[in-house]
């Protein structure tokens, strides 16, 4: 988590800045955060502090997620991300959420609650991935201890 975190601050989002990091089989296959596709440019660049327009729903009109940038990047380099685990600054929203249940990812562990963050009263993408069988875990911090064996 430590890593998603770090990478968030790779975001040059001024509203959000969320990290993710895909892991599977004990090794990361992709990183990503928060930010517009590849090619474009970057909102605090061309729009300032008022950040980027709104679309509709009041979203970035821009950007992808951060677990959109991490499945895509990791896609675009060969990896199979069935039976991944993803690590995120932020709980998945619910188009987020569609893509990794789509993608076969198995596990989601989410620091900051994105209902929170957005002022609304569910996360429906943790409620739709739990809904539909990938385990989704709220990260508590708690650091697990690694022991060193000498030989």
């Amino acid at each position: 988590m430590e890593l998603a975190q770090n990478l968030g601050r790779r975001s040059h989002c001024i509203k959000a800045q969320v990290g993710a990091v895909l892991t599977k089989d004990t090794r990361i296959i992709s990183v990503g955060y928060n930010g517009p596709p590849a090619g474009t440019h970057n909102c605090d660049e061309e729009f300032g502090e008022a950040g980027c327009p709104r679309d509709s729903k009041g979203s970035c009109s821009l950007a992808l997620h951060a677990e959109q940038n991490a499945i895509l990047y990791a896609l675009k380099n060969g990896s199979d991300v069935g039976g991944a685990t993803l690590y995120v600054t932020l709980s998945p929203c619910i188009a987020c959420a569609r893509v990794i249940f789509t993608m076969k990812i198995k596990k989601v562990i989410y620091l900051d609650s994105y209902a929170a963050y957005k002022g609304i009263g569910v996360d429906e993408g943790v409620e739709f991935l739990r809904k539909f069988g990938v385990e989704v875990e709220h990260y508590d911090g708690a650091a697990r201890a690694v022991k060193s064996e000498k030989s």
